[in-house]
């Protein structure tokens, strides 16, 4: 299905009786088509956080926690954003044998919708731990070219050009929805190795993105492409922790070998 017709940047009433239905997948391959040769761009996840996750026990007592969904990057489909917090607002008022027994519905249905399978981990609301960026930190470069739109051209190796592995990572990426037209905001991580990167040209490459309309996934795969295609590391991983709209955040990761898979983390502006 085309986001076209999802419930996103429509008015919409919130459920109050448990509706499944209301999911709604996107096809990741059509966004896919001008790099799907390079093998990264299936392999990894999209975790997302759930703030607002509720349901009632056998005696109607609501119950709270917070939810990391893993999605696979294989999957045939994402899910919309907003569906999915209508989805899990459904649930509010719906009774369940236990949080294993709510656990098992949810990884069901969202495993339906993306036709993969999906996971779900709940903590309890203070368990969540912040963690602290690690790597290089681009945000104090100051790029040669300034645009507004994604530009691979401006990926340049160092003069210095020697074989190092080094993660960078910058505050500094925003994008905006492509139905809405809000801006969503993240921070990027770029763990790569290879010929050095200039930090300048990585810097003006992610602030580039500022009025590029994609999905957060689709950002991730884009800057992963391009970065792969123009700088050709020998390893890459692109992990995009984006800040929460609507109760949700999303965290897409693409990594060109799976040993490089990171755990999932959360940063304080999130």
């Amino acid at each position: 299905m085309t986001v076209e017709l999802s419930l996103l940047g429509k008015e919409t009433d919130y459920p109050s009786t448990y509706q499944p239905e209301i999911l709604f997948p996107i096809a990741r391959l059509p966004a896919r088509e001008n790099y799907a040769q390079i093998e990264g761009i299936y392999k990894g996840k999209d975790w997302w956080h759930v703030f607002e996750i509720s349901w009632l026990n056998t005696k109607g007592i609501p119950q709270v926690a917070i939810g990391r969904i893993t999605l696979p990057a294989a999957s045939p489909n994402l899910i919309e954003s907003k569906s999915l917090k209508l989805y899990f607002n459904s649930m509010n008022f719906t009774q369940f044998d236990s949080k294993a027994d709510f656990i098992r519905t949810v990884e069901k249905d969202l495993s339906k919708t993306a036709e993969s399978e999906v996971k779900l981990d709940l903590f309890q609301v203070d368990d969540l731990a912040i963690s602290q960026p690690q790597g290089i930190c681009l945000d104090n470069q100051e790029p040669d070219c300034l645009v507004n739109h994604p530009d691979a051209s401006l990926l340049s190796l160092d003069q210095n050009a020697q074989e190092l592995e080094v993660q960078m990572y910058s505050h500094l990426l925003r994008s905006n929805c492509p139905v809405t037209g809000q801006p969503d905001w993240g921070t990027v991580f770029i763990r790569y190795q290879g010929k050095k990167p200039c930090y300048r040209s990585v810097l003006a490459y992610i602030i580039s993105y500022r009025q590029h309309n994609g999905f957060h996934e689709q950002c991730v795969e884009q800057i992963f492409a391009d970065i792969w295609q123009n700088l050709k590391p020998t390893k890459l991983m692109v992990y995009a922790t984006y800040t929460r709209r609507g109760g949700l955040d999303i965290n897409p990761c693409r990594v060109s070998d799976e040993s490089w898979m990171p755990s999932p983390i959360r940063l304080a502006r999130q």
